[in-house]
């Protein structure tokens, strides 16, 4: 008996993405789904890869870090992929505490700026 099989149609639906992003992911080398004429079949593999693509997206790991650390898998195996995934982790979570705090900046500025032209509004006459 064979795993089942996901269409194009059903991959897009599972990961809520466009048939566009699919297609990309597939041609940058993310994804490799079994190819029967015209329509693409994706495995568990390829489910289980979508689903760590997708993860990795929303840390905001770039597409070219998630396509070299998928290979790390495919030739390394899996602890010489977690090490590398630790390393990743580390640099994306310095990345996003910096923006966090630029973020934070930037609204105070916002406040700051808002309660001038408020405080502007109140004592200027039409």
């Amino acid at each position: 008996m064979s795993e089942p099989r996901l269409t194009f149609k059903e991959m897009c639906a599972r990961f809520e993405v466009t048939p566009r992003t699919l297609r990309y992911y597939e041609y940058i080398e993310l994804l490799q789904p079994e190819k029967e004429g015209r329509n693409r079949f994706y495995t568990p593999r390829e489910v289980a890869r979508m689903t760590l693509i997708m993860r990795g997206r929303r840390y905001g790991f770039a597409l070219e870090d998630l396509r070299q650390w998928l290979l790390i898998y495919e030739q390394h195996g899996t602890k010489p992929q977690m090490k590398t995934f630790v390393e990743m982790a580390d640099r994306q979570m310095i990345e996003l505490q910096r923006q966090r705090e630029e973020l934070a900046q930037v609204i105070e500025d916002l406040k700051n700026m808002r309660d001038l032209a408020e405080s502007l509004s109140a004592g200027a006459e039409d």
